[in-house]
């Protein structure tokens, strides 16, 4: 495919998201352009009032945001809402001003009430309380959702709001601190080989449910919606199956070879019991994901090993 698509700004273009996208951008052939952090502060609104409308890109795609796991969630809110309310705000303004026919939000499904029913419809947004450990990150991607209906609304806008399942892939945070589950399961249980450790202890008791989908099939459905969907709300993106953290603690030590014991530490939060997308809509569109998790799971540790490899000693 050419360009004849235009130019699109992918914000936040080396986040694990991000980096996917551009890969497939690239692999249609199509133009992209980026701006590191230090090129560019997203939560400074002048800089990216200048650079946004400077550029003119024809399409945007929001995947910049301050993320984290459970434990980051909970110990840093006021980081988590303040920064992602300045970044979206920041963009998505500057966006209308410089007249971007086609901006897609990336938001998460963790906008979905706790005990909402499963699989979780779009129409169960704002129908019941948050998950408390990450509901400052929800409601800054709830308040990115309405903010692009709102110029929907009242400027005629051609923007949408996507919510990905629990992504993981190449580009993933490892960092033990402020990763996922599937990346941390991945770093603890190939610590745990090196040092020959014989065993792991792992937060909760695995019994919660999660949905997991590799971020290449991510990217790909990003570019279907942005290049043919135009519907306000968000439109749920999922594999379409859940494992326990048990079940997905066993694949992910098995591919590290990790032998030893797997011990649950019940005291720690588990999170909300189970989340898995009804993404019934996409699907419905034409679009299914192709990687499935064992496959998806030694890719991301591949990756995982090659950076490693490369890292500073």
């Amino acid at each position: 495919m050419s360009d004849d698509h235009g130019t699109v700004y992918v914000a936040g273009h080396r986040g694990l998201v991000g980096s996917a996208i551009t890969r497939a951008l690239d692999g249609r052939g199509r133009r992209w352009i980026g701006r590191t952090r230090a090129e560019l502060d997203l939560t400074d609104r002048p800089s990216v009032m200048d650079f946004v409308t400077s550029e003119k890109p024809e399409s945007m795609i929001i995947a910049a945001a301050k993320v984290g796991g459970i434990a980051a969630n909970d110990r840093y809110p006021v980081e988590f809402l303040a920064e992602n309310l300045m970044i979206q705000t920041n963009l998505i303004d500057a966006a209308h001003t410089a007249g971007v026919e086609r901006v897609l939000f990336l938001g998460s499904s963790c906008i979905y009430p706790k005990f909402a029913p499963q699989p979780i419809h779009e129409d169960s947004l704002l129908t019941g309380p948050l998950e408390p450990t990450n509901d400052a990150y929800a409601i800054a991607k709830i308040a990115g959702i309405r903010l692009i209906d709102a110029y929907r609304s009242q400027y005629g806008r051609r923007w949408i709001s996507a919510m990905p399942t629990n992504l993981y892939g190449p580009g993933d945070n490892f960092d033990l601190e402020t990763s996922h589950v599937l990346p941390a399961l991945l770093h603890r249980f190939h610590d745990a080989v090196q040092t020959g450790a014989p065993s792991v202890t792992l937060w909760g008791d695995g019994s919660a449910l999660r949905e997991f989908l590799h971020v290449d099939d991510m990217a790909a459905a990003m570019l279907f919606l942005l290049d043919g969907y135009d519907e306000p709300g968000p439109i749920n993106v999922g594999f379409g199956e859940d494992v326990t953290i048990r079940e997905l603690a066993e694949l992910v030590a098995a591919v590290a070879g990790f032998e030893g014991q797997v011990h649950w530490d019940a005291s720690k939060p588990n999170g909300t019991p189970r989340k898995i997308l009804d993404s019934g809509r996409l699907r419905a569109l034409g679009w299914t994901p192709k990687v499935d998790l064992a496959d998806g799971v030694r890719d991301t540790y591949d990756w995982y090993l090659r950076s490693l490899a490369t890292e500073p000693s």
